[in-house]
């Protein structure tokens, strides 16, 4: 990781204060920023939307966060989507996080069905 870990209450507290100012109904979605290529086989320094990673504390390319609040179905008022890692993308392309290190980061209940 890139710096020391920051507690999910900060992002928790964030996603509240963010949705009690949307109005009945609403839904907000945040993509992460892209990454920039380099050179053929390089890319720049990746660096977070700053609103996805005030919301979430991912710092991952290829990352969406859907918060719709009003939903009647309580699995889909928050929902992050995160590209699946491995082996051979952890050495390649560097860390990425899975779904437990992600709920533990973030602080979302996730859901696998």
């Amino acid at each position: 990781m890139k710096y020391p870990t920051i507690n999910q209450s900060l992002f928790i507290l964030n996603r509240k204060n963010f949705t009690k100012y949307l109005k009945n109904n609403s839904l907000s979605i945040f993509n992460s920023s892209d990454e920039f290529p380099r050179s053929g086989d390089q890319n720049f320094v990746f660096k977070q939307n700053p609103d996805l990673f005030y919301l979430s504390g991912i710092d991952q390319e290829q990352t969406i966060l859907l918060l719709f609040p009003d939903c009647p179905n309580p699995l889909y008022r928050e929902v992050l989507f995160l590209r699946q890692t491995n082996d051979y993308i952890k050495v390649w392309e560097g860390y990425k996080y899975t779904k437990e290190q992600a709920k533990v980061a973030s602080g979302f209940k996730l859901y696998t069905g």
